[in-house]
């Protein structure tokens, strides 16, 4: 009994340092946006009990409603296209041998400030004199344009995500046993085949932690949309993340940004279950 203990009290030690990280950087934020979610503040003054009156003002919030609908519509155009690019861009990478000069110039966009990234693409995006514009002899309104902004915006991401989601499709594919594949083509599986049959199957982990990474980094885009549209035009490009640094410090209304918080940490909890049981399903299938 003695030495379960020490060795349940071994284990446990042996965890303490992620269980801190995970309570100080995780459960604890968490907690304090739920408290604030309770309180009136206006960022100076004294913070005053408000009861559900936050959310309720919130819930019937039209603006934060098409803030979410924004940000869900930019979710379906970025999280797919640059899932199945950076599958693409993986194929060729996974088979050649060294790349590694190669790999970091697809992440390099990753890596760079999502700022700067804003930045130059609203340059390229210039209707007068922007390089896109210039390329196609014409001139088209990409930022200002209320059918456009949103696809451009979405169009940046993809750019800026999909060697960062190539890199992970690599390391997958490269971990699957090559006698698989020698096996598959015995029995036929070449071409479309192999990779349907036998390439997304094996890859369903490393899919499912690219579906779920993109769609959190879609949610929380912020950056690019500001240095872009700073939300316009006339708040298509207003996504949620903007909305609730709007309500927190522009209108000092922390109260109000803390609801939005939890209910978009809500809305991210259902989509990755979702997304989880769908693959789960289909491996069982399998």
């Amino acid at each position: 009994m003695n030495r379960r203990l020490r060795r349940a009290g071994t284990s446990y030690l042996l965890l303490l340092p992620s269980l801190i990280g995970v309570g100080g950087f995780l459960l604890l934020p968490i907690a304090l946006v739920a408290w604030l979610s309770l309180h009136s503040w206006n960022l100076l003054g004294p913070m005053t009990f408000a009861g559900s009156r936050n959310w309720r003002s919130v819930l019937g919030d039209g603006e934060f409603g098409h803030a979410l609908l924004v940000t869900l519509a930019l979710t379906a155009l970025v999280v797919p296209v640059q899932t199945a690019l950076g599958f693409a861009v993986a194929l060729p990478l996974a088979r050649r041998r060294g790349g590694a000069a190669l790999r970091v110039l697809y992440a390099l966009p990753w890596m760079c400030a999502p700022v700067a990234v804003g930045v130059v693409w609203q340059w390229l995006f210039a209707p007068s004199d922007g390089a896109l514009n210039a390329l196609l002899g014409r001139r088209i309104e990409w930022l200002s344009d209320p059918v456009l902004a949103l696809p451009s915006v979405a169009a940046v991401s993809v750019w800026a995500n999909v060697g960062y989601v190539a890199l992970f499709f690599v390391a997958g594919l490269r971990a699957i046993p090559a006698e698989i594949f020698d096996a598959g083509a015995i029995d036929g599986a070449t071409g479309w085949r192999r990779t349907w049959w036998l390439t997304l199957p094996l890859l369903r982990p490393t899919l499912f932690f690219v579906l779920v990474t993109g769609t959190l980094t879609a949610f929380q885009t912020f950056d690019t949309v500001y240095a872009l549209t700073k939300g316009g035009p006339g708040g298509r490009t207003e996504v949620v993340a903007m909305r609730i640094f709007t309500e927190a410090f522009d209108a000092a209304r922390p109260g109000r940004a803390a609801v939005m918080a939890l209910v978009v940490f809500a809305v991210m909890f259902v989509i990755t279950l979702v997304q989880h049981r769908y693959l789960r399903e289909r491996s069982d299938a399998n």
